[in-house]
């Protein structure tokens, strides 16, 4: 089987965690990058939830394709099936994105599923941020989350307005 394309929109842009040997800008349209998942366990707890990034329906999306060999296909989607889908928050899809150079390829797409108890629903920028605003799990502060994927989409010139707004209204941050 033949190489194939992994979709990353928050930490997999700046922590892919497998093995890769293309990386482009790429859109995909018809999902947003969203604080729409509450997370108990890396940037919160059960008592206090944090938020973490989900793709969620509506708008588009700027982020990085990876290209992956075809014969790391086994090892890499068993990576990142138990990475993304430990708690079945996210539901594989195989979805269109448009690479930088205009050329459209399919690739691995990680979506929320809006019927999972973790997923928080459509927040307003103050919502997300009274959320993620002193939530801590065990990956981490909640906020250093937002700042650190803030600071690498800024890195690679991508623009995401609305978790600039979350950011700003955390504070602390380097918007």
């Amino acid at each position: 089987m033949g190489d194939f394309w992994v979709f990353g929109y928050g930490s997999l842009i700046w922590r892919p965690g497998f093995a890769h040997v293309e990386t482009r800008r790429a859109r995909l349209h018809g999902f947003r990058r969203s604080l729409c998942v509450y997370s108990w366990v890396h940037r919160g707890t059960p008592e206090r939830p944090g938020l973490v990034l989900g793709l969620d329906r509506g708008g588009s999306c700027v982020g990085l394709a990876f290209r992956v060999p075809g014969e790391l296909r086994d090892e890499v989607i068993g990576y990142l099936r138990e990475r993304e889908l430990v708690t079945n928050v996210y539901s594989e899809r195989t979805l269109p994105v448009r690479l930088d150079g205009g050329e459209t390829v399919t690739a691995v797409c990680y979506v929320v599923d809006r019927g999972h108890r973790q997923y928080a629903g459509n927040l307003h920028a103050a919502e997300a941020a009274a959320v993620v605003r002193g939530a801590a799990g065990q990956s981490g502060v909640n906020e250093d989350y937002v700042h650190s994927t803030l600071a690498h989409l800024r890195a690679l010139g991508i623009r995401d307005h609305w978790l600039e707004d979350v950011a700003h209204q955390i504070g602390g941050g380097h918007d």
